[in-house]
């Protein structure tokens, strides 16, 4: 089910999550049920909800049931009260969801949608969008993000054959700014291959 609160689980998460827990419940409870009937029953349910998961991403109808399509809450300012009956909330709750995403005014809020996971997505109005860049027709960096290579003297392996590089293009990226890499508590890199560090000594970010 992932590490998704219960207001997020699906119906059939929720379902399968009650079922599981009054099977092993059971044997805990009477000492004369042995475990082998719940674990037997436990493994064919799992395999059960695993194919059901996979036919829904096969077939769409299936996951109309298992996976419901969003609801609409807010079109075009306007409250769509018997949507909220369907997705169980309140009035109060929808407001305080806008409040969550900076939204003082509902006549704002051009689509507002309650997913499948339990949150709600809220698309604000075009004339109160915030202004872009590109509205302005400013020329902006290509965007990059920097990652951690290494973290307390430790090197991550996956990250360096990700970027195409070895070990001994990093060791000359980390000398002669430091002696070696277990003196560095930190190093990121973007996508421009520039490596940030964070010496244990210095406690400063150095760039190379």
């Amino acid at each position: 089910m992932g590490q998704r609160s219960i207001s997020q689980l699906r119906f059939l998460d929720f379902i399968i999550a009650l079922i599981l827990g009054n099977i092993i419940a059971h044997p805990l409870s009477d000492e004369e049920l042995g475990l082998e009937g719940s674990m037997i029953t436990t493994i064919v349910i799992i395999v059960l909800y695993v194919a059901a998961t996979w036919l829904s991403l096969k077939w769409p109808f299936i996951k109309r049931y298992l996976d419901p399509p969003p609801i609409t809450l807010v079109k075009n300012g306007l409250i769509q009260f018997h949507n909220l009956s369907k997705a169980r909330i309140s009035v109060d709750y929808l407001f305080s969801e806008l409040r969550k995403e900076k939204v003082e005014d509902i006549q704002k809020v051009s689509l507002a949608l309650w997913e499948p996971g339990g949150t709600i997505s809220v698309f604000v109005d075009t004339p109160y969008q915030p202004v872009t860049p590109s509205d302005m027709n400013i020329v902006t960096q290509p965007f990059t993000i920097s990652r951690p290579i290494i973290v307390d003297g430790k090197i991550d392996m996956l990250l360096l054959q990700e970027i195409g590089k070895d070990l001994d293009w990093l060791k000359l990226k980390v000398t002669p700014a430091h002696k070696n890499i277990q003196d560095v508590a930190l190093a990121t890199i973007n996508d421009k291959e520039d490596v940030r560090f964070y010496s244990k000594q210095d406690s400063q970010y150095t760039h190379k």
